[in-house]
This record gives C-alpha cells, structure tokens and sequence, in this order.
C-alpha cells in the first residue's frame, strides 16, 4: 500500500510545530529535514544485503536508535555524536556542516525542555504510516515530494521569497521544455548550467524531464542551502 502523501505532509507539519517558538523556520527546517533524511534511509537501506547500498548506516547510527533516545537526558548529545557522526564518517559525501546541532540550547531549550521538544520530534517519525521501507506512492518521488512541500512551507513562514529555498517544480519543468531539453533529445552533450542552484532542486528537475543524456552543473554562494534528495 503507498504512503497517502496527505498523511505524510501532516506528519511532517506536525513535526514543525514541535519546534516553533526556539528558532526561525529556515533554521527549524535544518532538523525536520534531517528527521525525514535518516527514518527514510533508515527504512530503505538498514537492512540492506547491496554490496554497495547508495548510503551506509552504520551500526548504531540508525532511526531505531535515536528512538532508544527518547527521553534521555543527554539525547541532543548522543544524536550529534553516535547518529550524525558516524553517519558523516562512513559516507563521503556527507559532510558534518550539512546537519544541524541537536545539542544547542538556544534553539531547542535546555534540559527537560530540550529533551521533551526532541523526543516528541522523534516520535513524529515513528508513526506507522510514515513507514518508506516497502511504500512508495504510485509514479511519484514522495521524497522529493515530501522536501517540495516542506520547502514551500518554510518559505512562507519565514517570509522569505520561496526561489530562495529551491525552485518550483512547475517552473523547473517550463524551463526544461523552453531550452529544449526532452526526453527525445538523446545528445550527450547537453548540459544544464545553474549559477545560483541553492538546493539544486530546478537541475533534478531538469535531468527528469531529459532521461539519461545530461550532465548537470551548479554553484552556490549560501553553503547553508540544504541540498534536495536525488
């Protein structure tokens, strides 16, 4: 059975509203983000038998142990250092800056209050529909889905223009067909250049609507911009 995306998107909100209040909303998506990246990996490659699974979780550093977490004393702690370290270690494509700090009191309160906000955050992400291992909505990236809407949100909330977060799927596609990039288009020299990328959502959708023969190539200025799943 596929995920309802109208259950995902509400879960997802309602992992938001755990954190309003301590921080920003371009800051508090840092870690609704990272909560949807590892219950998605964890559900898809923690028990993989691939000789190369396209992300290595190590022992320990999956979404079943931060639930182990909840209601620690030290939970922001351990999450930085026996989830997101290891994770960063084992992956070289991951980097320690593009994950937040779960231990910074000035976003997330100090003692009990930080320890409540973060579990309750983890148990979002347990709900049972929430679950990527076997379900995936028909014909459709519920990932990148799931980042889209969140990007739109936070865009709002924070006031900021939404081209500043990602670029709108609609316009991504318009602007594939308007340069000539198709399917139909089988020349292995197009390529599709992004100045200002941000997360680099409007190159994935580029590459979508091309199929195989692209390659793809982005710089941009803000190292904060979290990058859109693949």
């Amino acid at each position: 059975m596929a995920i309802k995306k109208s259950d995902l998107y509400s879960s997802l909100w309602a992992s938001c509203d755990e954190l309003r209040g301590g921080m920003d909303a371009s800051q508090y998506k840092d870690y609704v983000l990272f909560m949807l990246f590892i219950k998605y990996i964890s559900d898809k490659y923690g028990d993989s038998d691939d000789f190369a699974p396209p992300v290595i979780i190590p022992k320990g550093s999956s979404f079943k142990d931060m639930i182990a977490l909840k209601g620690k004393s030290d939970i922001g702690d351990k999450i930085n250092t026996q989830i997101i370290a290891p994770l960063v270690e084992a992956n070289s494509r991951l980097s320690k800056s593009d994950f937040p700090d779960f231990n910074d009191p000035n976003k997330l309160g100090e003692g009990k209050d930080m320890v409540e906000k973060l579990s309750n955050l983890v148990g979002i992400f347990q709900k049972p529909e929430l679950d990527f291992s076997k379900n995936r909505a028909e014909n459709d990236d519920i990932l990148g889905d799931a980042y889209e809407y969140l990007m739109r949100h936070f865009a709002s909330e924070s006031g900021k223009s939404k081209g500043q977060f990602y670029t709108p799927s609609e316009v991504s596609r318009i602007i594939s067909k308007v340069i000539g990039i198709s399917p139909d288009n089988t020349r292995a020299s197009t390529t599709a250049y992004d100045p200002t990328c941000g997360s680099g959502s409007l190159l994935l959708k580029v590459a979508a609507e091309a199929g195989k023969h692209i390659t793809l190539e982005g710089q941009e200025k803000d190292v904060t911009m979290p990058v859109s799943p693949a």
